[in-house]
C-alpha cells in the first residue's frame, strides 16, 4: 500500500469514527484524573476515620487506583472497536504472561496481603529483622517503607519481610530495661543493691509492677556484675534507659561504691 492510500484510509477511518475517538480520549483523560483524585481523597477519609487501621489504607488506595486504570483501559479500547470479550481475553493472556515473568513481584503482593492480614507490625511501630530495621511508615501492595533512627529511608520488598522472623519492639505496652553494672569485689553488695533500687523507685517513668530487681549475674575477673532490671512503658523505654545508665554512675559514685575497670598488677623482683 502506498503512502497516499494509507493516509487516505486513516483519514476515512478517522472521519467515520470521530465520535468514538472523542469519547475514548475523554474517557482516558477522565480515567487518569480519577486515578489520581479518588485515591488521594480516599487516603484523607481513611486518615480521619478511626474504624480503618492505618495499615490497610495505603493498600486500599493502590487497589482503587489500579482498578480505575483497568476500567479506563477497557472503556477506551471498546471505543476504538475492540470487543469487550476480546479485551478480557487479551487481559487474561497478558495476566498469565505477566504472572510468569514477574513471579517475584507477585510474591511481594501475596506477602503484602499476608502482612496486612496477620499484622505482625503496623505503621508507627519499630521492627527489626534480617532484611531491615526501623519505624514502619507505610505497608504497600509491593513493598514496605520504613525510616531508621538516624533518618535513613528504607524501601523493603514485602517478600523479604514475610520470609524472615520479625522482632517488634513496639507491640507490647511495657518493656524491660536490662543494665549490667560492675562493682568492686570489696564493695558492699547490699548497699549497691539498695542504691540501684532506690534510684528506680525515684524515677517516675519506672513501673512499680513488675518490681525492679538487682541480682548478681556474674563474678568476672575484675568486678562483680550486677543485673539491674526494671520496666517502663514502651514509648519511653529507650529514653529512660539512656538516662538510667548515667544516673547509675552518679548514684554509685555518691554512695562511695567503686565501678572498677580491668587492672593489671605487675610485680618486679630484683635479683642479684
Amino acid at each position: 500500500m502506498s503512502l497516499e492510500a494509507f493516509t487516505a484510509a486513516i483519514s476515512t477511518w478517522t472521519s467515520e469514527h470521530t465520535y468514538s475517538i472523542a469519547v475514548g480520549l475523554i474517557a482516558l483523560a477522565v480515567g487518569l484524573w480519577l486515578s489520581r483524585l479518588l485515591p488521594a481523597q480516599l487516603r484523607k477519609i481513611l486518615a480521619r476515620s478511626s474504624a480503618v487501621d492505618d495499615t490497610i489504607g495505603p493498600v486500599l488506595c493502590q487497589l482503587v487506583r489500579y482498578g480505575i486504570l483497568i476500567v479506563t483501559a477497557i472503556i477506551v479500547l471498546s471505543q476504538f472497536g475492540v470487543a469487550t470479550t476480546s479485551i478480557l481475553a487479551v487481559l487474561g493472556a497478558a495476566g498469565l504472561a505477566i504472572a510468569l515473568a514477574l513471579q517475584g513481584t507477585l510474591s511481594n503482593i501475596a506477602a503484602g496481603v499476608m502482612l496486612i492480614w496477620l499484622r505482625p507490625f503496623s505503621t508507627g511501630e519499630y521492627i527489626s529483622c534480617s532484611a531491615a530495621e526501623g519505624t514502619v511508615d507505610e505497608i504497600g501492595l509491593f513493598a514496605t517503607k520504613l525510616h531508621q533512627a538516624d533518618g535513613l529511608y528504607l524501601f523493603v520488598p514485602n517478600s523479604r519481610l514475610w520470609n524472615t522472623s520479625i522482632l517488634n519492639y513496639s507491640r507490647r505496652p511495657d518493656r524491660r530495661i536490662d543494665l549490667r553494672v560492675g562493682i568492686a569485689y570489696e564493695a558492699d553488695l547490699a548497699k549497691a543493691r539498695k542504691t540501684l533500687l532506690t534510684l528506680a523507685a525515684r524515677d517516675a517513668r519506672v513501673l512499680a509492677s513488675p518490681a525492679p530487681s538487682v541480682h548478681v549475674e556474674e563474678l568476672a575477673d575484675s568486678a562483680v556484675i550486677l543485673s539491674f532490671r526494671c520496666w517502663t512503658p514502651t514509648g519511653i523505654n529507650w529514653d529512660t534507659k539512656i538516662d538510667l545508665r548515667e544516673d547509675v554512675k552518679l548514684a554509685l559514685d555518691k554512695a562511695g561504691i567503686e565501678i572498677p575497670y580491668n587492672k593489671l598488677d605487675v610485680s618486679v623482683t630484683r635479683t642479684g
